[in-house]
């Protein structure tokens, strides 16, 4: 009998998840014993974390787990906690270590910021998961990290004692430093602290093995851009709206990838025209057509487009990208042409897209 119902403590303490983390306890190893007596168990979970709220709140839920089992009159969940090893100090991986388990490698890029270009990275890196691919996304804005308002995480990454383990939400592995730093913190660094932490987010994470890595990259043509291109060998993808202003921009940045030998997989016009929910009338907000016409001129293809829509703003605020919230809806069937898109571009070029660039 007792045996039984360790069994279905087990089972439903599989149930439960650490915050920000899409695996359960049982699977992590954190369940360290299951003692069951009468109509009591006693469960005692071994954690190495620095995060005592997060271990307290995972606690309480197997608790509540437990007591709502039939028959179990009392449930008592004990805490051993333990504060991580500080790792040893290592020099950021040597370049043929960099990324060895990324396929490809996506930077998602704009010439001038405000063009949504953060929301289209997020949306595709969950629309090529949903397309059975294994994906992750870096969230490289460092001055103005979105990721972590867009999927819902305010908690603190794990580490495995040699490297960060990022989140994983909706099928896809996350990092950001805006889940290094406190929300409301601006980030003032000079430019090497910038490139420190961006090499440490893309060498110390445990990214795994992946078909796809998306960049969400910061606006412009600076630093981040020119070192990513210098350390590893990416495609890029070209976010821009289609009024001239924000066009002449990523003239620019499609320029700029071209100058540094970065392959661009061609153009995404965001905020393509809005219909009104009520009259279906469509309205060019921001002119129509211009990524399109850019896309040729520029000899580069054309992706697709994405409609302006406050549903997709509410997903990206409310941690629940528009692909997850409305996955048959049209504005998800857009996303599927974007990633159906890159992928066909991926293929078309004859060799993985990641190789470590000497220097």
């Amino acid at each position: 009998m007792a045996d039984d119902l360790k069994s279905k403590v087990q089972e439903v303490l599989r149930e439960v998840r650490y915050p920000g983390m899409s695996r359960d306890i049982v699977s992590f190893g954190f369940v360290k014993a299951i003692e069951a007596e009468g109509n009591g168990v006693e469960v005692v979970l071994a954690m190495s974390s620095h995060n005592q709220e997060a271990a307290e709140q995972v606690c309480r839920e197997a608790e509540a787990a437990i007591a709502a089992i039939d028959g179990v009159d009392k449930a008592v969940v004990r805490l051993e906690m333990t504060k991580p090893a500080a790792a040893p100090q290592r020099a950021v991986a040597r370049e043929g270590e960099l990324l060895s388990g990324v396929r490809h490698v996506i930077a998602v890029a704009s010439g001038k910021g405000g063009v949504g270009k953060s929301t289209v990275a997020a949306n595709l890196a969950v629309r090529l998961a949903q397309l059975g691919h294994k994906v992750g996304l870096l969230d490289a804005d460092i001055y103005g990290p979105s990721l972590p308002t867009m999927f819902g995480i305010t908690s603190r990454p794990m580490t495995d004692g040699q490297q960060i383990l990022p989140f994983e939400k909706y099928d896809i592995r996350l990092m950001s430093l805006g889940f290094l730093v406190e929300m409301d913190t601006p980030v003032i660094w000079r430019g090497p602290m910038v490139m420190k932490a961006l090499m440490q987010l893309l060498g110390e994470v445990a990214w795994g093995e992946l078909d796809f890595l998306i960049l969400d990259l910061p606006p412009g043509t600076g630093d981040v851009q020119l070192t990513l291109a210098q350390k590893i060998s990416m495609a890029s993808i070209i976010v821009s709206t289609p009024q001239d202003v924000a066009l002449i921009d990523a003239r620019k940045g499609l320029a700029m990838f071209r100058k540094v030998n970065v392959p661009v997989l061609g153009i995404v016009e965001n905020m393509s025209g809005f219909v009104c929910a009520h009259c279906g009338e469509k309205t060019d907000v921001f002119k129509q057509g211009g990524g399109e016409r850019t896309a040729e001129v520029l000899g580069c293809p054309f992706l697709g487009a994405i409609p302006l829509d406050p549903a997709i703003v509410q997903g990206g605020d409310d941690g629940e990208p528009i692909v997850v919230s409305q996955p048959d809806g049209a504005h998800s069937d857009a996303f599927k042409k974007v990633a159906e898109s890159v992928i066909a571009e991926v293929e078309k070029r004859s060799r993985p897209l990641l190789r470590i660039v000497p220097g």
